[in-house]
């Protein structure tokens, strides 16, 4: 059947072209709010403006533009019943399964803000994408830069500090050492607030099982091989730990970050030098005791810093050189941890958990501010935590990040940061990295600028049996534990350059198991690869190269976004991703801008849904390449769930501007019904472009998805 163009689509596309601010105000409503809120949140207390937002002018308005192509062509397509139904039946399995309970099913460290972008799918990219800008624009901000992050990734987590800081402007060195005293005085004040509630028993237990149960003893990535004890030290942080009060510790230390602080922390008289530090070695200049331990201070030479022998000491302040720092640990025997570090090459090493801006029940932070540095750690390490605040903030250099499990920018029960402002880093992990949200928590990797690297996997064979692999479990994913607790918040974000993802299964854009998780790349050609090349140590893989769920997937009950500002990028991968849902899940990939190549070419990818679930593909401007067949496919049949009261599959391909090409066979100027009645392909122009005098809805004509693997699914 042929119909002509719609009224709406020309109302649509030139509202687009007209103006960003037009657009801006389109996206209005609760975001408006959301923003106001974030605002007067982020600056109480600091006297400062808001940066300005980051990212393409257009996004807000495109996610507004991406709503109502859905709306309008599921009711052109005759699936808003269906659909409707399906929000139904999401809702309605979240009300079912809220709450504590000993289920698989269950609502055990729940989060209300993933519970409201489930109940409203359409408008979760929204959501998510405000979220993304918000966070990068704190990162980048001036002044209470740190204050700011912590408090928007708490405020998702339900947490409330009592106040932000204002961020001191001292007038010497001698000045900046009292204020870090009572920095620290103050963070002490709130950690021990925060596990007050605790019995001497319940923190024996926490201190001595949340590390091996949690971390040690897993080999993959979606549940404990001990569900009982991680159950209940999950009920113990969710039910007795003052969380708003441990987020204050941290947020008492976030002026400490502000570089005009930094600077003048450089101007520090020696005093009369020649201290002796146990653990330490080289010129130590002073030595100040604080009600919270002592704070060291090492001169521009090359000093060594054996951190975990140096008995009472809950802060270091190194004024240069290429210094040596092994092990850290913060734990509730040193619950509170700086160490700030102006100016080197550094080498920092650790094998112990906890440390490099790592932390268990207690807060930590590292900041270097200069210099090519290197972080090598196995677990629990450069800005993560378990039941606590880790904080890693690198300001430039060439850096290297290198971990195991649980590293760079990972929580549970907390807030972990990996914070890099400037330099083409390489960032290198096997499982739980690179912005990963556990059970109660919101790990965050930000890197701002350079071209940088990212691996993650390649270490742990995949738990699928039916497919070849490694989990990865990185970049950008929200997870729960399955039988255990429901899932956090994962965030990856790159300000710019041009960068390469590597990351197994599960990685990039992702949630699962009631979590929610988000990638997004501010600019830069980039590669997603799909799959990491090499085995963990950079040797050959002893499993074929092969991708399960990635670039924006949920599974489920999850939703995971993708987000690309500019640049001509490339997304690969195998099965099951680039904009795909599974299981009453929500998965979503857009790209704001450029030529870009979709290389995922096999069974449900490119906007598609199964299992009664959404995947969205959306991709404005450019001459892209959509290989395979798989586009905007909405699976007709469905075993997990029961037809027809969870209203089917929906998958959308919508794709604005450029001469595209499509594997299923999809024209352009198209409207093409893929699948199930919820299934479509939608290929717009840009107003300008030359296109034929009508569009067409075709139900047929385009190929079926290869179904290349089985739809089993062992998790």
């Amino acid at each position: 059947m042929r119909t002509s163009r719609s009224g709406i689509f020309f109302l649509f596309t030139r509202l687009f072209i007209l103006s960003p601010c037009i657009l801006a105000f389109a996206a209005g409503g609760s975001f408006a709010a959301s923003e106001e809120e974030s605002a007067s949140h982020s600056d109480r207390g600091t006297g400062a403006e808001t940066p300005p937002s980051v990212g393409s002018p257009l996004a807000r308005g495109m996610m507004k533009l991406l709503e109502d192509e859905i709306s309008s062509s599921l009711k052109r397509g005759g699936s808003e019943a269906a659909f409707a139904r399906f929000n139904q039946y999401a809702r309605g399995t979240l009300d079912r399964t809220a709450g504590k309970g000993r289920s698989e099913l269950s609502g055990n460290c729940r989060l209300p803000w993933y519970d409201g972008l489930l109940r409203d799918p359409v408008r979760a990219p929204a959501a998510a994408e405000d979220l993304s800008r918000k966070l990068h624009t704190a990162v980048l901000a001036d002044s209470s830069w740190l204050g700011r992050v912590l408090i928007l990734a708490g405020g998702k987590l339900e947490l409330t500090p009592s106040e932000l800081p204002a961020v001191p402007m001292p007038q010497s060195g001698d000045e900046t050492i009292q204020i870090l005293k009572q920095s620290l005085e103050r963070a002490l004040v709130a950690q021990r607030k925060a596990i007050a509630a605790f019995s001497p028993a319940e923190l024996r237990l926490l201190e001595t099982q949340l590390y091996p149960v949690l971390t040690a003893q897993p080999r993959n990535g979606h549940v404990l091989t001990n569900r009982s004890t991680g159950r209940h030290l999950l009920d113990l942080l969710e039910d007795k730990m003052d969380r708003s009060a441990m987020l204050q510790a941290a947020v008492e230390l976030s002026p400490l970050a502000d570089v005009q602080f930094l600077e003048q922390l450089g101007k520090i008289e020696a005093g009369d030098g020649g201290v002796m530090v146990e653990g330490a070695a080289g010129s130590i200049l002073r030595s100040v005791e604080t009600s919270a331990g002592t704070i060291v201070i090492g001169g521009l030479g090359k000093n060594t810093y054996d951190l975990d022998k140096m008995a009472g000491v809950c802060a270091v302040v190194d004024l240069g050189g290429d210094d040596e720092y092994s092990q850290g640990s913060v734990t509730s025997q040193r619950p509170i941890l700086v160490v700030i570090d102006l100016d080197g090459n550094d080498n920092y090493v650790a094998t112990a958990p906890g440390t490099q801006g790592g932390a268990i029940l207690g807060v930590s932070l590292l900041l270097d501010l200069a210099g090519n540095d290197v972080f090598r750690a196995r677990d629990l390490a450069q800005g993560s935590t378990l039941g606590g605040v880790g904080i890693l903030a690198d300001f430039g250099g060439d850096d290297v990040y290198s971990g195991i499990r649980r590293v760079q920018g990972q929580a549970i029960g907390g807030i972990g940061l990996l914070i890099d402002r400037a330099g083409k880093d390489r960032y290198h992990a096997a499982m739980w990295a690179q912005g990963f949200g556990g059970p109660l928590g919101f790990g965050i990797l930000d890197d701002a600028s350079g071209d940088d690297y990212y691996f993650a996997g390649g270490l742990y064979l995949d738990s699928y049996p039916e497919t070849p692999g490694y989990e990865g479990w990185s970049q950008g994913v929200g997870s729960g534990l399955r039988g255990v607790a429901n899932g956090g918040i994962g965030v990856i974000l790159d300000g710019g350059g041009d960068d390469v993802y590597e990351v197994d299964y599960m990685g990039h854009g992702g949630g699962y198991w009631f979590g929610a998780g988000i990638a997004r790349d501010f600019g830069g050609n980039d590669r997603r690869l799909g799959a990491t090349r090499t085995a963990f140590d950079g040797g050959p893989r002893r499993e074929k190269q092969f991708q399960r769920f990635g670039n924006g997937w949920g599974c489920h009950y999850a939703l995971g976004f993708c987000f690309d500002d500019a640049g001509d990028d490339t997304y690969g991968g195998t099965i099951m991703g680039t904009g795909f849902g599974w299981d009453l899940s929500v998965g979503v990939l857009c790209d704001f801008a450029g030529n870009d190549r979709y290389e995922a070419a096999k069974q449900h990818t490119q906007g598609s849904g199964a299992q009664a679930s959404l995947g969205i593909l959306f991709d404005y401007e450019g001459d892209d390449v959509y290989q395979g067949t798989g586009q905007g496919y909405a699976s007709r049949s469905i075993s997990y769930h029961s037809l027809p009261q969870c209203g089917g599959n929906f998958g959308f391909v919508i794709d604005y501007g450029g001469q595209d090409q499509y594997g299923c066979g999809a024209r352009n100027t198209a409207y093409t019904v893929r699948g199930s009645q919820g299934g479509f392909v939608i290929d717009r122009p840009k107003e300008g472009e030359l296109v034929d005098s009508t569009t067409s809805l075709e139900a047929t004509g385009s190929k079926a998805p290869a179904d290349t693997a089985s739809e089993s699914d062992s998790k």
